[in-house]
């Protein structure tokens, strides 16, 4: 019998938060083209943007330490 990979639904997850975020940052970029908003709140919204792909990558080596870890 195959045993469910629990890091296989971690990436899952992490892979939808990556989407998630980028999704949010083309439509936060639309929206402060279509509504005028300053530079100042783009920028706001590319750094939240920005800060999400950090988090994610720092998923990513989590899983992958893990991975690492089991292989011992």
């Amino acid at each position: 019998m195959v045993q469910a990979n629990p890091n296989g639904a971690k990436g899952r997850r992490v892979a939808l938060f990556i989407a998630g975020v980028g999704v949010f940052w083309i439509i936060a970029t639309a929206l402060g083209g279509y509504l005028e908003l300053s530079q100042r709140m783009r920028a706001l919204f590319d750094l939240i943007a920005l800060a999400g792909f950090g988090w994610a990558l720092w998923l990513v080596y989590g899983i992958w330490q893990t991975r690492q870890n089991d292989k011992e």
